[in-house]
């Protein structure tokens, strides 16, 4: 019985991560579309550059680019690396819900990395982080609780209503201090998202990885000779980001 159970936590794995490209491929037409207010599922897919319609051997994650060398088969022109770069990031985050959970929730596992990873990337390119997905990552968070451990439902939308109105005060904080916004409203919900997953006692510990990979980015920024000033800024939500997946995996830290 141990032995099937343990069979078929490790095909539920794999099949996410067979499955990881593919849905790697969706999150970049998502992270492309979105910010720019064009329709995501009823469009055929199409080069970017002379509108030549994309067919099925076009779309194969990775292999298609591969085989077409990262060129348009239509005008000859480079595709670029953005796509295979979302496919590989969807991919590593399977792997390591795999790796981490063994099998055993990794859907669950993939499905919040898959989501903060789009997230992460479209504030990274955009300095936006959208309410169409922000905010039903809270409801998910929430049903998500419901469903697996509902004896956690009061502590995750008690995280969702602290890491919302936690930063926001801070926000408001930041700009009756310096006269200028510090953070985003993107933040706040992204951190009340946080709450609804990893629960209202882990905050602190998602605020704090993701205030240390700030820091370390930012020192990384410095040593490669990028002049950083007071006025210089990064957006927050992708450390945010990693840092609500690194709790959701690894649990909150011993602060």
């Amino acid at each position: 019985m141990l032995l099937a159970q343990l069979l078929d936590q490790s095909v539920c794995g794999w099949g996410a991560v067979a499955a990881a490209p593919f849905i790697g491929s969706f999150l970049g037409t998502v992270i492309r579309r979105l910010p720019a207010g064009r329709p995501i599922a009823w469009t055929r897919s199409a080069c970017e550059q002379c509108g030549c319609r994309l067919e099925a051997r076009d779309l194969v994650p990775l292999a298609s680019w591969v085989l077409a060398k990262g060129r348009c088969r239509c005008c000859g022109r480079p595709i670029g690396w953005f796509y295979p770069a979302v496919e590989l990031a969807a991919l590593a985050v399977a792997l390591v819900a795999l790796a981490v959970d063994g099998g055993g929730r990794v859907w669950l596992d993939c499905l919040l990395g898959w989501w903060l990873l789009t997230l992460a990337w479209i504030d990274a390119r955009h300095w936006r982080l959208p309410d169409a997905l922000t905010l039903p990552l809270v409801l998910v968070g929430l049903i998500a609780a419901a469903a697996f451990a509902p004896d956690t439902l009061f502590a995750r939308a008690l995280g969702a209503a602290l890491g919302y109105s936690a930063l926001q005060a801070i926000a408001w904080l930041y700009r009756k201090w310096r006269g200028r916004d510090g953070l985003g409203g993107g933040d706040a919900k992204l951190l009340a998202a946080a709450g609804a997953w990893v629960g209202a006692s882990a905050l602190p510990s998602v605020v704090f990885v993701a205030a240390l990979a700030a820091l370390a980015t930012a020192l990384a920024l410095r040593l490669r000779g990028v002049r950083l000033a007071a006025q210089s800024a990064l957006p927050f939500g992708p450390f945010l980001a990693l840092a609500t997946w690194f709790v959701w995996l690894f649990g909150p830290l011993s602060l």
